[in-house]
């Protein structure tokens, strides 16, 4: 064993920290892939402007009437909400390297995906509901056929979906028609999160 430099990327932020590590007798090389740091704004700025002025209004109504202080409560409430669903957001991440995947998901778990587990990635185009347009969908996919870790186009970019294959070391399939969740559904379910995999629709109903 001996101690080596380990070279750790920032994937959509553009850093790069090095630092040692043990490892046998050559450099581990660590990618680490964030989502996208200004959807966070985009969503959020929309909410607070829309917020805001409703509680500047809801204070002005119900002063005469003393309950404000109830209003005030639930904005706070409200207030710390959005800033942990925002912290939350910022501290999710993931490190990929030849030996894996590393996740820190959105509520802080953590979860690891062995680089023998995992038999390739696969990449799609998917309509979005009642929509024409797609978002691109990753998938690192195990040796059960389940998914081990997903990319969704609204919260990663695609020059950062691009790196995750090399940086495993298998082989990505993109797919090149657009399909629907309902597609993907019947041909793919196992990739799907469980709460995909259940329809809203209901079946059509046989007249006999």
């Amino acid at each position: 064993m001996s101690t080596a430099r380990v070279e750790m990327q920032s994937g959509d932020t553009g850093g790069v920290s090095t630092g040692p590590a043990t490892v046998g007798g050559e450099g581990l090389r660590v990618s680490t892939l964030r989502p996208r740091r200004t959807l966070g704004w985009s969503i959020g700025l929309p909410i607070v402007t829309l917020f805001l002025p409703l509680l500047t209004v809801l204070l002005w109504v119900l002063d005469p009437l003393g309950a404000w202080p109830f209003v005030a409560v639930s904005a706070v409430v409200v207030g710390l909400l959005f800033v942990t669903a925002w912290v939350a957001y910022r501290r999710t991440k993931a490190w990929l390297s030849r030996y894996g995947i590393v996740e820190r998901g959105f509520f802080g778990f953590i979860s690891v995906v062995a680089a023998r587990d995992i038999t390739g990635v696969v990449r799609v185009h998917l309509y979005r509901s009642n929509s024409l347009d797609t978002t691109d969908q990753l998938f690192v996919v195990c040796r059960d056929g389940r998914c081990s870790f997903r990319m969704r186009g609204r919260f990663w970019d695609e020059p950062t979906m691009a790196r995750v294959a090399p940086i495993l070391g298998v082989e990505e399939t993109m797919r090149d028609e657009p399909v629907t969740l309902a597609e993907l559904r019947r041909t793919d379910p196992q990739l799907l999160y469980w709460f995909e995999r259940r329809s809203l629709a209901r079946p059509p109903v046989t007249l006999t």
